[in-house]
């Protein structure tokens, strides 16, 4: 009887966590329909992109508050928000993005995957303020170098996933780093922004494992320089900040 119970308790939670994403998704919608004589105008020109970011995280607090997401920040040191960074994090849920909008307050690009440029409306957005990257091409990956590498040539940071993908299996703390965004941060001399996102996906995980409201936990770390680095220190400054984001990830897993 009790394993009866237990199994009816678990497709209760499957169920109200398809709500609670389809919940998600409304938000969004709402806001980008709300906001979307603003988005449009500030996407315009590269030069607009401060007030498109400004709106984004207007737009991202909505969605947040909306899911009744309640936020706890640690912040390790009092970061120079008037300068760009290669923002460097986790990778875990839906939810990274729109936490790091909110987290994050210098005007940052984001890189992702070209699927998300075919969603209706957000795609439109997404294609004129965002890098799209074609995992499956060589090409496509050079090529968001090259933007990349504009965007903070122009005082724009970057935000990158250095794991590639959301990993497989909810055991897995922190999947390997490829190393495109230190590369990019010693190319270009921009320190590196490292993020730990504790729960995210506890609280909004793939659409058929649950979801639900509460506090969602994140340590914005010391910003690391890359001042005297060459090409030859990429793995070991990847190494590092992969180092940093575990621990940091093996702590909020003992206390949370």
């Amino acid at each position: 009887m009790n394993g009866l119970k237990s199994i009816i308790f678990s497709k209760i939670i499957i169920v109200l966590g398809c709500f609670y994403h389809l919940w998600y998704y409304t938000l969004m919608l709402v806001g980008i329909i709300s906001l979307s004589p603003w988005l449009y105008f500030s996407s315009r020109k590269s030069q607009y992109f401060p007030k498109f970011y400004g709106y984004a995280r207007l737009w991202s607090a909505w969605i947040l508050n909306g899911m009744f997401l309640s936020r706890k920040i640690k912040r390790e040191a009092e970061i120079q928000w008037d300068r760009p960074y290669v923002v460097v994090s986790n990778h875990a849920s839906e939810l990274d993005v729109m936490l790091c909008y909110q987290l994050v307050e210098s005007p940052t690009v984001f890189i992702g995957k070209k699927e998300l440029s075919n969603i209706p409306l957000f795609g439109f957005f997404f294609r004129r303020s965002s890098i799209i990257v074609d995992r499956k091409s060589l090409a496509s990956k050079k090529k968001v170098m090259e933007l990349s590498a504009l965007h903070l040539q122009n005082g724009r940071g970057m935000c990158i996933y250095p794991e590639g993908e959301i990993p497989d299996g909810q055991n897995v703390l922190l999947g390997e780093f490829k190393h495109g965004a230190f590369k990019l941060a010693i190319e270009n001399n921009i320190d590196i922004l490292p993020i730990t996102f504790a729960n995210n996906r506890e609280h909004l995980p793939d659409f058929f494992k649950g979801g639900r409201p509460g506090t969602i936990h994140a340590t914005i770390h010391k910003p690391i320089s890359v001042k005297g680095l060459t090409k030859s220190d990429t793995k070991p400054l990847s190494d590092k900040v992969h180092s940093v984001l575990l621990n940091e990830l093996n702590f909020y897993r003992k206390i949370l």
